[in-house]
């Protein structure tokens, strides 16, 4: 029904709209519109029906004819009357404009109110239906599950043809998104292609260098586009500027230096210098690329090797404990002539040899020594307390007869004892008592028979003789120097035999009896234990030079010594330097010296030989600073008087005082 009123509303509309043409087009008509009293009139129904809209769904449709025709007249009961012009020729035939829009509009009232009357009627149909549907019959329950079943089937239809559009409009996001990675893809695979014949062309001009890479340093030091050799220059310039010839030690007010020269100080140039060449060479093209590329972003520093002599610098800091002021006083004890003293010494310091040891190897590693102090590690000392039986083991001594045989010829020297000149009971009560220093008398033990005694018949010829003299004022130099002569004295070198000073004489200690004296210690004369001993090494290697025995090992001094010239000297120090010869004769030596009146004296004896040489000591200054001394020394060799041989001994070099 509402649908057939809004079918007839369009008509309606559509003869006003020719109406108005027609209108247009003829001459104006005059109409005169009476009020409409009562709207229910047209629709030829009593006003009244009009109130009561909501029961108007049993009211019979309006008859569409009855409102294209302007010519029948209204019921009696109604109120309402339409004039019409006399000069309106098509009255008759034609609805006026004004009747099709009263009429339009009824009929949309009409529309409204069927359209709640069918929703009530709908919702109480529905009411009614849930109350009475357990009470339908089973063929209208049946027609209600096929309906059902339909409009499930409708659903699940729906849904698929949402799904399905889903799905298309989906695969057409999928399809343009694709396309524009493809495009994407394309570009930087451009890109990447790119940069891989850039970073190719870069590989290969690089790898055609012959320089150290960019961003490469040895020791801190920039090497970069540097050959191999320049680097070497450049990395051995910087490393002499910073090594001076000696490094300062200092504890409290006490100051000492080392000689840098003696610790043989190394770095390893050449290795760091190949290791910096190979950045950037070492793998193939393209590890080689990214290694270069790389080093201008994270420069590289490359260490040395770093090495030093470490026991030579541990025997000077050993030594060193012993030069400190508030150095430990060792217990110990030494031999006076026929006295043996003992010493119980006092607490103190000594050098923390493997940290100060670590202190110095850093500093110079890391080139921090030009004037930088370095500080001695010590640490605190207690001296060991003396064991009286311990002591009369290492003092008493057996005396020992010489021997002498001619077939086969061989020679065994004598050694004379020693003994307590007391009981080990009483040395132990002087040991008990409070005194910081007892004296034991000792004896000595000659043996029966002793080398002196064979005489020419076991060494019947002397080889050589040297002497030199010292200030036998200086009581404790002099007490240093017997003590290592009356070591050597009697030594019996046998064919092919090396002689070692320090092995021979022993640690100049205060348990060994030696005494503080003056000493060089770089470059300056200070006291230290054992001084002065270096005089008996000297006249000794003058001794074996003229005996024409094989020199092993020698160093000259600092300084060039008081007692013979340049060129003329030898030097020793515990556990470092050395003085060694070897018996290259045929036949046994014997080394005889003694220490007396001012005059230390060496004798070698033996046996001579047809092949022996006259021997004579050439030595000159070859060059002469403010600063310093160069000397060559020369062993001449004759034969009835004419030279036969002129043997290089040493060029050695001094400061200057």
């Amino acid at each position: 029904m509402v649908k057939e009123k809004s079918q007839e509303i369009e008509k309606n509309d559509s003869a006003t709209e020719v109406q108005n043409t027609k209108n247009s087009k003829n001459e104006p008509v005059n109409k005169e519109v009476k009020k409409v009293k009562n709207i229910g009139a047209i629709d030829n129904k009593p006003a009244s029906s009009n109130k009561s809209a909501p029961n108007r769904k049993n009211t019979k449709p309006v008859n569409k004819n009855q409102h294209t025709k302007t010519t029948e007249k209204p019921k009696a009961n109604t109120d309402q009357s339409i004039d019409v012009s006399a000069n309106s020729k098509d009255s008759s035939l034609e609805p006026t404009k004004k009747e099709l829009t009263v009429k339009n509009a009824i009929l949309a009232t009409d529309i409204i109110t069927d359209v709640k009357e069918e929703a009530k009627e709908n919702s109480t149909v529905e009411k009614i239906s849930e109350n009475k549907i357990d009470n339908k019959p089973e063929t209208n329950k049946v027609d209600d599950n096929k309906n059902n079943e339909a409009n499930e089937d409708t659903k699940k239809k729906r849904k698929e043809k949402t799904k399905k559009e889903k799905v298309s409009l989906g695969q057409e996001k999928t399809g343009k998104a694709s396309h524009i990675l493809a495009i994407t893809g394309i570009v930087i695979a451009s890109l990447m292609l790119l940069i891989i014949i850039v970073f190719f062309i870069f590989a290969i001009m690089m790898n055609n260098k012959n320089t150290i890479f960019s961003g490469v340093s040895i020791k801190n030091v920039d090497v970069s586009e540097l050959s191999k050799s320049n680097a070497k220059l450049k990395l051995d310039d910087y490393i002499k500027s910073k090594l001076p010839e000696e490094i300062t030690l200092i504890h409290n007010d006490y100051e000492t230096t080392l000689n840098t020269e003696e610790l043989k100080i190394n770095f390893d140039i050449d290795d760091s210098i190949d290791k910096a060449y190979d950045l950037g060479r070492a793998g193939n093209i393209i590890t080689n690329g990214f290694d270069i590329i790389s080093l201008a972003f994270d420069n590289k520093n490359i260490e040395p090797k770093f090495s030093i002599d470490d026991e030579t610098l541990t025997n000077i800091l050993n030594d060193l404990s012993g030069k400190l002021p508030d150095k430990v006083i060792e217990s110990g004890y030494y031999i006076d002539g026929n006295n043996l003293i003992l010493n119980k010494g006092a607490d103190g310091v000594v050098v923390d040899v493997e940290k100060t040891k670590s202190r110095i190897k850093k500093e110079i590693k890391n080139l921090n020594v030009i004037d930088n102090k370095i500080e001695i590690i010590t640490k605190d000392a207690s001296p060991k307390k003396l064991n009286i039986d311990e002591i009369y083991e290492e003092v008493h001594k057996d005396a020992v007869d010489a021997t002498f045989t001619r077939e086969p010829l061989a020679v065994t020297p004598s050694e004379n004892g020693v003994d307590f000149g007391i009981s080990l009971d009483e040395a132990r009560d002087l040991l008990n008592n409070d005194d910081q220093e007892s004296v034991v008398p000792l004896k000595v033990v000659y043996p029966n028979f002793t080398t002196n005694m064979i005489g020419t018949e076991a060494f019947p010829d002397k080889l050589s003789e040297f002497s030199t003299n010292y200030a036998a004022s200086n009581v404790n130099r002099t007490t240093n120097l017997r003590l290592a002569a009356n070591k050597i004295n009697g030594t019996v070198l046998m064919p092919g035999e090396t002689f070692s000073y320090n092995q021979v004489v022993g640690e100049r200690s205060i348990a060994a009896g030696y005494k503080e004296a003056p000493i060089y210690v770089s470059g300056r004369v200070e006291d230290g234990l054992g001084g002065g001993i270096c005089q008996i090494t000297t006249t000794l290697y003058n001794a074996v030079v003229y005996a024409n025995l094989e020199i092993v090992e020698r160093t000259n001094h600092q300084f060039v010594p008081s007692y013979v010239g340049a060129g003329r000297d030898a030097t020793v120090v515990y556990g470092a330097l050395d003085f060694k010869f070897k018996n290259n004769r045929n036949y046994p030596i014997k080394i005889m010296c003694s220490v007396s009146g001012g005059v230390a004296n060496f004798k070698i004896f033996g046996l001579s030989t047809e092949d022996d040489y006259d021997v004579e000591i050439s030595s000159r200054i070859t060059r002469q600073t403010a600063n310093s001394t160069n000397s060559e020394t020369y062993k001449i060799l004759k034969k009835n008087g004419a030279v036969v041989d002129r043997v290089l001994l040493s060029r050695d070099t001094y400061k200057r005082h």
